[in-house]
């Protein structure tokens, strides 16, 4: 792993101990205390320096944590060293940094995949499933909506808007597939006009159905989205960040009244562990993955744009 950061320490890393295919080999920081700190809670080595751990030869993958800005620069040495990837999201700040890791991941034979771990929990496989079946009718819209609060005092962000605005758009094109057209977005900046700290966009599917997604970093926390058929609604809520005890409730509105459908537990970072693993140890296909970050990474900057212009 290189960084050491709260999402790795809270969820990533227990999550790759659990999981019987990933062996943690090592941890580093720039900080020598602070690796070795993770060292002693995850019972690996800690390394001082990115250089030093991607210099390693007893080490086939690594997990990038790191800040959204330090994307593009260490997924690129990770893949110069021989590693296969599975980064954080945002994988890259622009689409032309995706699309150049993707073709020196190509031209080495190696993986990337952006960890977009909520996508391996069972419950949106159930919705899906639902929606097929025709639960709620015809599907006439979708909504998501994604919002963090700021940090205690408000002295700042943990996170950025891009880091927020990924998920409500990653599971509408889940959903509604690759082909989305963006009608609008905007994006607010905070008081000083420094930083992003909330957005909506707007996006059609080919199929005529709208998605509306909205994404913030002063908001009580929220995380779930809402489909919206012919005959009722479908809402699943804690969507994103889905903690591992949890069951999750799909809550149905039709004319004959409310129904929760109880899911049993998942736990989606061991999930995602699992997969990356899977797809390197047993020669999995590499390329869908490539791609799926090139169109995610093409959709954001259709929607950065937008926003750009309707500010």
């Amino acid at each position: 792993m290189l960084g050491c950061a709260s999402i790795a320490e809270r969820r990533m890393l227990p999550s790759m101990l659990a999981q019987p295919r990933v062996e943690l080999v090592a941890v580093a920081s720039r900080h020598a205390e602070k690796a070795e700190r993770f060292a002693r809670l995850f019972g690996c080595e800690a390394v001082t320096g990115y250089e030093r751990l991607l210099a390693r030869e007893d080490i086939d993958a690594v997990y990038v944590p790191l800040p959204p800005s330090l994307h593009a620069e260490w997924v690129r040495r990770a893949l110069l060293a021989g590693k296969h990837v599975l980064c954080e999201k945002p994988f890259a700040a622009t689409l032309a940094e995706a699309e150049s890791a993707v073709a020196l991941a190509r031209d080495r034979g190696l993986l990337v995949m952006e960890s977009f771990m909520f996508l391996h929990h069972r419950q949106h496989a159930e919705v899906r499933r639902l929606l097929d079946e025709g639960l709620i009718g015809e599907p006439r819209g979708f909504s998501a909506d994604f919002g963090i609060p700021l940090l205690d005092g408000g002295g700042g962000h943990a996170s950025t808007l891009p880091e927020v605005a990924v998920y409500p758009i990653r599971v509408a094109e889940f959903f509604l597939g690759w082909e989305l057209e963006v009608l609008g977005a905007y994006e607010r900046c905070d008081a000083a006009g420094e930083f992003a700290v909330a957005g909506d966009a707007m996006l059609r599917a080919p199929s005529g159905v709208i998605a509306h997604l909205r994404y913030g970093l002063e908001h009580g926390y929220r995380a779930e989205y809402t489909w919206w058929g012919s005959a009722g609604t479908l809402t699943v809520r804690r969507a994103f960040s889905t903690p591992d005890d949890h069951a999750p409730v799909l809550r149905v509105e039709c004319r004959s009244g409310v129904e929760d459908l109880v899911l049993k537990p998942d736990s989606q970072f061991v999930n995602i562990a699992g997969f990356f693993a899977e797809a390197v140890l047993d020669g999995g296909e590499f390329r869908t993955h490539a791609d799926a970050i090139l169109r995610h990474a093409e959709l954001l900057d259709r929607v950065r744009v937008a926003a750009q212009l309707g500010g």
